[in-house]
């Protein structure tokens, strides 16, 4: 079926040449970079909405590079050929890769980035991520470079290490939020910039607020 699916979706791409242009720079660089700038924008406004909401979002970006550090010894495990290794007279409309195909890399990038938007509350930014990072699964299978199987885990994967491995992330990154929050590089993460330490009253000196005691 998987195979199936690919020699469709490719049969749609050979009828399709003026799309080629735009397809395969979607497929290499364009989608991944829409994604990251929405992940930027994620983190950019969860800056006014606190600490926790700080913490998610920096975890969503985090997070997809660390999935994409996942896949690859998942990809060598599996160590499945590309499509156009197994199948001949296929159209690919990019340069041909020589490591694995499953998951991919780039679908697995979408999943985290998607799933990461979400769990930070940018539901606006979440379904604009799911528009491109499920456009950028169907574009690698469109030019060639993978198989639906392939997309599919990508996507699967990339959001299963933003979920299960969240609590982890909020563990560790939140000491780091609290004590940015506090440093010169506060504007990282809030918006408001940290008043002054608050200082403790000089004992030696009364106390205005008390009644002065008179002798007698």
């Amino acid at each position: 079926m998987d195979t199936r699916w690919y020699e469709d979706i490719n049969s749609f791409a050979r009828s399709t040449p003026w799309a080629h242009g735009f397809m395969a720079a979607y497929a290499l660089w364009v989608g991944v970079t829409v994604l990251g700038v929405l992940l930027v924008a994620g983190w950019w406004v969860a800056r006014g909405a606190g600490q926790r909401a700080v913490v998610t979002a920096l975890w969503a970006g985090f997070g997809t590079a660390l999935a994409v550090a996942v896949n690859q010894p998942v990809s060598h495990l599996v160590g499945r050929p590309r499509p156009y290794v197994t199948l001949h007279g296929v159209e690919v409309l990019v340069a041909r890769a020589n490591d694995f195909t499953f998951p991919s890399d780039h679908a697995t990038v979408a999943g985290a980035a998607i799933c990461g938007l979400f769990l930070a509350g940018r539901k606006r930014l979440g379904v604009a991520a799911t528009v491109i990072g499920v456009f950028l699964a169907f574009a690698r299978v469109y030019v060639g470079a993978h198989y639906p199987g392939d997309v599919i885990a990508g996507l699967v994967l990339g959001a299963a290490v933003i979920a299960l491995l969240r609590p982890v992330a909020a563990f560790i990154l939140t000491p780091v939020v609290a004590w940015l929050a506090r440093s010169p590089l506060w504007f990282l993460v809030s918006t408001t910039r940290p008043g002054p330490a608050p200082t403790t009253a000089d004992p030696a000196q009364p106390d205005p607020s008390q009644p002065a005691l008179q002798d007698r």
